[in-house]
């Protein structure tokens, strides 16, 4: 019997605007490596995303590779690990050669064959239909070489299935047979911290295209832990930490499960206790609500996300004092009544409000009831204009920078 774990989506290097949140996965690590002991764990699954960026600061690769070195305890644990849609393929796959004589299995770009894997506690043999990140391009050139171009004009999804098929004709009765991809699958919910890879629908897969006859499919990318398709044994185990405000409340975790050849997994969730919360605050007593919710610790070690109903304007003596008070305040947004009202009014968030209709509000606020002229709103309308483009040309750059076709 060989146990396993199935952990994805570290984003080591990622930032919570501009917040550092290395400490937090230094912590995950510790945490990590203690489940893995407590546990007797022989093989670990990283379904993809380690990193963040396809260009990560050294402080990321380093945590990862001490990572990989603790987790695998001098070769006494396997370890699996495939890129995500955010990493740089053959920068995970870089140390390949010297990782695998610690049993650490690195693959970066998808494969025609599975991942073949030793457990050493046990002798027994697990065989991993693994499939890093497929784009489009990835999975052409794969393919191209042994098949025509009417398959490559097929839908995403079967080409998909095709691939993870192949991989799964390797299975067999004497092995531990396992599945494990970083793709989105139909039905997923997600939040805003993934970078979408299903755009419009196009590279979205069918849960039918991952059932190969794998006692376990371990899925990366989605960031709440969740099965697919009501399947136990098909699952997203999320992200170790909370990355964007709308994951605040989830719990976070990994899956253990024991495996033997031809029997029937039962996969459990061990919930993490690392990470700074992220919490959504609504203060609609004002600043002296706020002022009262800190003096009582509420939230101390939590990122916050501020709403506070506000009668005045805004300065910025008050977003600094309220900074000086708890160093978690990550966004500090003013609600007007006015602007209450009228979003109440007409059913809408600000979020869902257009910019020029937005900007229109706050400078009337600002000005005491004056509206902005049509140049002024134009000129607001080209600079976040400007400033939409500038952060496309960043996104393109980093991914040709990447791997030459967008990450």
């Amino acid at each position: 019997m060989v146990r396993i774990l199935h952990t994805a989506d570290w984003h080591f290097g990622r930032t919570l605007e501009g917040r550092s949140r290395l400490e937090e996965q230094e912590a995950f690590v510790d945490e990590l490596v203690a489940i893995v002991q407590e546990e007797a764990i022989d093989l670990i699954l990283l379904a993809g995303d380690v990193y963040d960026s396809v260009n990560p600061p050294a402080a990321a690769e380093q945590l990862f590779y001490e990572a990989l070195s603790r987790l695998a305890d001098n070769g006494k644990v396997s370890i699996a690990v495939i890129a995500g849609n955010h990493d740089h393929p053959e920068r995970v796959a870089a140390s390949a050669p010297l990782a695998s004589r610690s049993g650490i299995h690195l693959l970066g770009m998808p494969s025609a064959g599975p991942l073949i894997i030793d457990a050493p506690r046990t002798g027994e043999q697990a065989i991993i239909a693994a499939l890093p990140y497929p784009s489009e391009s990835r999975l052409r050139e794969l393919l191209r070489e042994e098949t025509d171009e009417a398959l490559l004009r097929t839908a995403y999804s079967e080409r998909v299935g095709r691939l993870m098929q192949g991989l799964g004709s390797s299975f067999r009765p004497d092995t531990i047979n396992l599945a494990m991809s970083h793709i989105y699958v139909l039905g997923g919910l997600e939040t805003d911290s993934e970078r979408p890879i299903q755009i419009g629908g196009a590279y979205t897969v069918d849960p039918s295209a991952l059932r190969i006859g794998a006692q376990y499919v371990a899925l990366g990318h989605l960031h709440r832990p969740q099965r697919v398709d009501g399947d136990e044994r098909m699952r997203y185990s999320g992200s170790p930490l909370a990355y964007s405000f709308s994951e605040a409340g989830q719990s976070k975790s990994v899956i253990v499960f024991d495996a033997e050849p031809g029997k029937v997994v039962e996969p459990r969730e061990i919930f993490l206790s690392c990470g700074r919360p992220l919490v959504q605050w609504k203060a609609k007593g004002g600043l002296a609500e706020v002022q009262g919710w800190i003096d009582e610790g509420r939230d101390a070690g939590a990122w916050i996300d501020l709403d506070v109903w506000m009668t005045e304007a805004m300065t910025l003596q008050h977003i600094g004092q309220l900074r000086r008070l708890h160093d978690g305040l990550v966004h500090i947004r003013p609600v007007y009544p006015e602007y209450a009202a009228t979003m109440e009014e007409d059913g809408r968030s600000r979020e869902q409000l257009p910019a020029e209709e937005l900007f229109r509000r706050f400078y009337i606020r600002q000005t005491g009831g004056a509206e902005p002229d049509a140049d002024t709103v134009g000129l607001f309308l080209e600079l976040i204009a400007e400033d939409d483009h500038l952060d496309s040309d960043r996104t393109s750059d980093e991914g040709r920078r990447g791997e030459g076709e967008g990450a």
